[in-house]
Formats: structure tokens, sequence, C-alpha cells
């Protein structure tokens, strides 16, 4: 179950992943980007972290909408709003606390429909969708499944993880990184990476 406590959990460990991979997402953007990425996930989840410290929420959608604020604020170029429209759309779908993994994927279907419509993108356009969609259909699977909570996210996390690495050999045809054509490939994709990262801590916790 997610419940408000590792929810909490969730977002503080996601403050510490990404100050330790700020170095490696913000290499990823540079390569095909504006060298950026790495430190705004750093700063976003980080006030995020610090404004649930200041105004703890009594439930998850408050919680989520807590954190869809603070990175809408704090983060610059497209990852800020792109992941503040996650957690913005889909807090409102889950309950008040104890989600199961059926409550966790419609709010992730909900989550990424708010990127979607946010970006304009599809699957196989390099960008951080790379990663969502195939998690999603993996944890929709999970659920048809019966797997557990750890289980189904354990498996959605290897598929971020699978989808993210797919990105390398894809000719990027939206933002910054369309600009560069065929020079594009051979670099995976810096929003591509921090899903994996967002949705690997977060069966990392289930699974404690």
């Amino acid at each position: 179950m997610l419940t408000l406590t590792m929810a909490k959990e969730w977002i503080n460990a996601l403050a510490k992943i990404y100050d330790e991979n700020q170095t490696m997402l913000t290499e990823l953007d540079a390569a095909i980007g504006d060298a950026d990425h790495g430190i705004n996930m750093a700063r976003g989840f980080n006030a995020a972290k610090t404004d649930l410290d200041t105004h703890p929420q009594s439930d998850l959608p408050g919680l989520f909408r807590t954190v869809a604020m603070a990175l809408i604020k704090n983060v610059g170029g497209a990852s800020g709003p792109l992941y503040g429209s996650f957690f913005m759309k889909g807090g409102p779908s889950l309950p008040a606390d104890n989600a199961d993994l059926a409550a966790v994927l419609k709010a992730f279907e909900a989550g990424v429909g708010g990127i979607q419509k946010m970006g304009k993108a599809e699957a196989g356009e390099k960008t951080m969708l790379d990663a969502w969609l195939p998690a999603l259909k993996e944890m929709a699977a999970a659920v048809g499944d019966g797997a557990g909570f750890a289980d189904g996210l354990a498996r959605t996390a290897a598929t971020a993880e699978a989808g993210a690495e797919a990105t390398v050999e894809m000719l990027a045809t939206k933002g910054r990184a369309s600009y560069l054509g065929q020079r594009s490939v051979g670099h995976k994709d810096p929003g591509a990476a921090s899903t994996a990262l967002m949705i690997r801590s977060l069966a990392d916790l289930a699974k404690e």
C-alpha cells in the first residue's frame, strides 16, 4: 500500500536521489538539451521536501498537490511544469491513505495523461514518456495478474529503466533535442532517466 507516510518518505528519497544523480542527469541533458535537468530536479524535490516539512499534509491528494506546486514554482525549463502536472493531475485520483496498486495505477495514468497533454508527445519521440508509457502498461499487467504491491512496482520500475535505456537509439522529434536531428541518436533522454529513478525509488521503498 502507498500510505501517507510512505509517500512522504518517497519525496524525501527523491530529494536525496536527485541530489546524488544531479551530475549524471545534467551531463545527459548537456548532450541534447539545456544542461540543467539534474540541477532542476534536485532543486524541485528539495523544495517539495521543505514544503511538506513546513506544511504537513493529512491525505495523499494534498501531498501530491503540495509537491506539484513546489515543482512548478521552483523548477525551470520543461521539467517543472511536466512533473508538476504529473503530481497535480494524479493526486485527485488517490484515496486519502492506503492506495493499493490499482489506485496507484489510476493516479499514475492520470498524471501521465497530464504530461502528455502538456508536452503534446507520444511514445517513440525520445522523451520521458518513453519510460512512463511502457511502465504504465507493465503496472496495468501487474494489476491484472494480481501481483502484490512491491512486486508490481518492481516490475514497473524495471520496465521504466528499460524504456529509458531504449531512448539512446531514438531520434528526438520533440523539444530542444529535436533541433539536433540525427545527432540526438546515441544519447539517453534525461527526462526518461529521471522518470526511471522516480519509479525505482518508490519500488525500493515498497520492498522495505
